[in-house]
C-alpha cells in the first residue's frame, strides 16, 4: 500500500487493526503531516495532538471502536482521533465556522463518546459509563485518556477515589508528557517525573538485582523471585504506589511512541477484569515536529503559522497590546509599589499575561495548576492575612470555582480581585470556551463588585481600583487587542482609580440612547457616529462601566429622557448586564416606551472567528447601527401617530 494513500484508505477506524507495523508507522507520519498543515492554516492545539498519535493508533488497534468507549480528557489532543474516525475529508475545516470542532463533540461523530473542552472530567464520565455498562449487562471496555496536567485537577482524584472504591472494570490511560499548557507544577508532577519513573527506578531494579545475585547459594533463586514480582517492586518505587493506593492495578511507565510495546501493554490493561487499571504512558508533547518539540508551550494552542519554519506571522506595526498583556504590565507596576500584591493563575501563565510577573516577582507569583477552585480559596486565605491577590482566570474556567467565589470570598468580604480574561466571545475554541456566563453567576452574589473596562487605559484604572477595594472585585475584559487610547506612563500614581458605580456619558443625543458595557462600547460609539453622519440622527451613548453596582441615577435619568434604549453586552442576555438594568428600572417604577437588548440568546455559541461571531450576534458596529436605525424608525412612527 502506498504510504501517501494510507489515511485516505481508512474507511472505518477498525481498518487500523489490519495494518502491519510499517504501515502504522507510515500512517503516523501522515497524520502528523495532516495535523501540522491544518493547524498551520487554522490555528489550534498542535503539540498535544502530535504527542498522542501512536497512542491513538494503539487504542484503535487494541480496542473495538464500534463497541468500546474511549473518552479523551479536555479533547485538545483529539486531532488524530478525528482523522481516523471518519473526519479526514473535512479535517481542513477544523475550528472554522460550521466546520469541525477543536474538541470532542458527540454531535459531530458517534466515536466521540463524551463532550469535552474543560479538563479533569474523563475519569468521572468513564466511571459513570462503566456502571451503566454493568447495569445493562454489557461487556465492552471503557477507557479514559487523561493527561498528567489534567490529573492535577481535584475532580480527577475524586473520580479515582470513587473508582477504586467501586472496583468496576475501567481503564485509565495516563498520558504523561510533563506538561499541561505550561510546564506542570505541584507535588504530583514531581511524583510522576521521568527522573523517578525511568532512570531512577531502572537503576534501582538493576542494583537490587545485582545485590540479590551476589548472595551465596540462594542469590539466583531470590533474584528470580524478584523478577517475577517486578510489578510489586515497581509499585513501591514508581508512581504505581499512588495509584495502587486508590485500588487501581498500575501498569507502566511505558514509552508512548513505541507502538508494539504500547499495544502490548494496552492488551495487558484490557485483560484486567476484576478492578480498575491505570496504564502510565510517557509521551513527548509536539512529537515529530521540531518547532513544537522545542517549544511545546507555544504550540499547545497557537494561531496560524508557517508550517515549514514554525514562525508565527509578525504583528502589524503599531498593533495594540492584548488585554492580557496590559493586565500583566499593570500588575507588575502595582507590585513595584505594593509588596502585598500577589498574582495567581491556574496553569495559564502565558495565556493570562502573567509570565512577565513571574519573571519579575517569582516569590509573589503562584501557578496552582488546573485547579481553579483551589486558586480562588487559596487567594481568599492570602487576603485574610492582609495580602492583595489578583487571580487571573479565563471566564470559561472561572465557572468551575463558583462555590469558592460565593462561600470563601464574598461571604467573608475578602479583597480578592478576579481578573476575568477571555470574557465574551472567544472564537475558534467554541462553545466550551466562550466566556458568556460570568456576569450571570457573579452579579447576584452579595458584596461582589463587577467592572468591565472598555479599553486598555480603563483596564489599568480598574486594576488600580482593586487596591482601594475593601471587598471582592471582578474585572472583566475580552480576548484580543486592547482598544482605546495609548497607555499612561508606568507610574501608578498617575493612574486615577475608577469611582465605584460611576458610568460615563460619551455622547449626548436625541430620542434614542445606547447603553453599552465593556467590549461593546467602542462599536456602539462607532455605530452612533456613522448613523449621525449619514442621517443626521444623533444618538446618546453611555458607557455603564460598572455592572455592579450600576450607576443607578444616571441610568434612570437616561431612561426618563429618551423614548428608546438599546442595551448592548457581550454576554448571555439571561441574568447579564441588560437584565440588571431592567431590574433597576422596574424597581424604581420607570417605564420606557421602547427597550431593545443586544447580546447572546438562549443558545450555546459554536466555533467561528471572533469577528464573525460578533457580526452574527449584531454586536459589531454594523449590527448595532442596524438596531439603532430600527429604533429611530419606530420612534418616528410613534411621533407621527401622536
Amino acid at each position: 500500500m502506498n504510504p501517501v494513500s494510507l489515511l485516505a484508505g481508512i474507511r472505518h477506524p477498525s481498518d487500523i487493526a489490519r495494518l502491519d507495523h510499517e504501515q502504522r508507522m507510515a500512517l503516523a507520519a501522515e497524520l502528523r503531516e495532516a495535523i501540522v498543515g491544518t493547524v498551520a492554516a487554522n490555528g489550534g492545539h498542535l503539540a498535544p495532538s502530535l504527542g498522542v498519535i501512536e497512542l491513538t493508533l494503539g487504542l484503535l488497534s487494541v480496542f473495538n471502536p464500534d463497541q468500546d468507549k474511549i473518552i479523551w480528557d479536555v479533547g485538545h489532543q483529539s486531532y488524530a482521533w478525528k482523522l481516523l474516525t471518519g473526519r479526514a475529508e473535512c479535517f481542513a475545516t477544523l475550528r472554522t465556522g460550521k466546520g469541525l470542532s477543536g474538541f470532542c463533540n458527540p454531535a459531530e461523530s458517534p466515536f466521540d463518546h463524551f463532550g469535552t473542552g474543560h479538563s479533569s472530567t474523563s475519569i468521572s464520565a468513564a466511571l459513570g459509563m462503566s456502571m451503566a455498562r454493568d447495569l445493562a449487562g454489557d461487556n465492552h471496555h471503557v477507557v479514559a485518556v487523561i493527561g498528567d496536567g489534567s490529573l492535577t485537577g481535584g475532580m480527577a482524584f475524586e473520580a479515582l477515589n470513587h473508582a477504586g472504591a467501586m472496583k468496576r472494570r475501567l481503564i485509565v490511560v495516563l498520558n504523561d508528557n510533563e506538561m499541561s499548557i505550561s510546564e506542570n507544577v505541584g507535588a504530583l508532577s514531581l511524583f510522576l517525573s521521568r527522573k523517578m519513573s525511568e532512570s531512577w527506578a531502572r537503576n534501582m531494579r538493576r542494583e537490587v538485582g545485582e545485590f540479590l545475585r551476589s548472595i551465596p547459594r540462594i542469590g539466583e533463586e531470590v533474584a528470580g523471585y524478584a523478577v517475577r514480582t517486578h510489578r510489586s517492586l515497581k509499585s513501591l518505587f514508581t508512581p504505581g504506589m499512588l495509584f495502587e493506593a486508590f485500588n487501581f492495578d498500575y501498569i507502566g511507565p511505558v514509552n508512548g511512541h513505541d507502538l508494539p510495546l504500547l499495544e502490548k501493554h494496552l492488551r495487558m490493561a484490557a485483560s484486567v477484569d476484576d478492578q480498575p487499571v491505570l496504564l502510565h504512558v510517557l509521551t513527548k508533547k509536539g512529537k515529530g515536529y521540531a518547532p513544537a518539540e522545542a517549544d511545546p508551550a507555544r504550540f499547545h494552542g497557537i494561531g496560524r503559522f508557517d508550517a515549514t519554519t514554525g514562525a508565527s506571522p509578525a504583528l502589524p506595526v503599531g498593533a495594540p497590546p492584548t488585554y492580557a498583556e496590559v493586565f500583566g504590565r499593570t500588575v507588575c507596576m502595582l507590585a513595584e509599589r505594593n509588596s502585598k500584591v500577589i498574582v495567581i493563575t491556574a496553569a495559564m501563565a502565558g495565556g493570562t499575561g502573567t509570565e512577565v510577573f513571574r519573571e519579575r516577582f517569582p516569590d509573589r507569583f503562584v501557578d496552582v495548576g488546573i485547579c481553579e477552585d483551589h486558586a480562588v480559596t487559596f487567594a481568599a486565605g492570602l487576603a485574610k492575612e492582609g495580602y492583595r491577590p489578583f487571580v487571573a482566570i479565563y471566564s470559561t474556567f472561572l465557572q468551575r470555582a463558583y462555590d469558592q467565589v460565593l462561600h470563601d470570598v464574598c461571604l467573608q468580604n475578602l479583597p480578592v480581585t478576579l481578573c476575568i480574561d477571555r470574557a465574551g466571545l472567544v472564537g475558534e475554541d467554541g462553545a466550551t470556551h466562550q466566556g458568556l456566563f460570568d456576569l450571570s453567576f457573579l452579579r447576584h452574589i452579595p458584596r461582589m463588585r463587577i467592572v468591565a473596562p472598555r479599553d486598555a487605559a480603563m483596564l489599568q484604572r480598574a486594576l488600580c481600583s482593586a487596591l482601594y477595594c475593601d471587598g471582592p472585585l471582578a474585572v472583566r475584559y475580552p480576548r484580543g487587542g486592547a482598544a482605546g487610547i495609548p497607555l499612561p506612563d508606568s507610574d501608578p500614581d498617575g493612574i486615577a482609580p475608577l469611582q465605584s458605580g460611576q458610568g460615563e456619558l460619551l455622547q449626548q443625543g436625541g430620542e434614542v440612547a445606547v447603553i453599552a458595557v465593556g467590549s461593546c462600547v467602542y462599536p456602539a460609539l462607532e455605530a452612533a457616529r456613522s448613523l449621525e453622519q449619514d442621517t443626521g440622527f444623533k444618538t446618546t451613548v453611555f458607557d455603564a462601566v460598572w455592572i455592579k453596582p450600576l450607576h443607578g441615577d444616571a441610568l434612570c435619568a437616561l431612561a426618563c429622557s429618551h423614548k428608546a434604549l438599546l442595551l448592548v453586552e457581550e454576554h448571555v442576555l439571561a441574568g447579564g448586564f441588560s437584565s440588571a438594568v431592567l431590574e433597576l428600572l422596574i424597581d424604581r417604577d420607570i417605564v420606557v416606551p421602547l427597550i431593545r437588548r443586544l447580546g447572546i440568546g438562549d443558545a450555546f455559541v459554536e466555533h467561528d472567528a471572533q469577528r464573525a461571531l460578533r457580526s452574527q450576534a449584531e454586536l459589531d458596529a454594523s449590527g448595532i447601527r442596524k438596531n439603532l436605525e430600527e429604533l429611530w424608525a419606530v420612534c418616528a412612527v410613534c411621533a407621527e401617530a401622536s
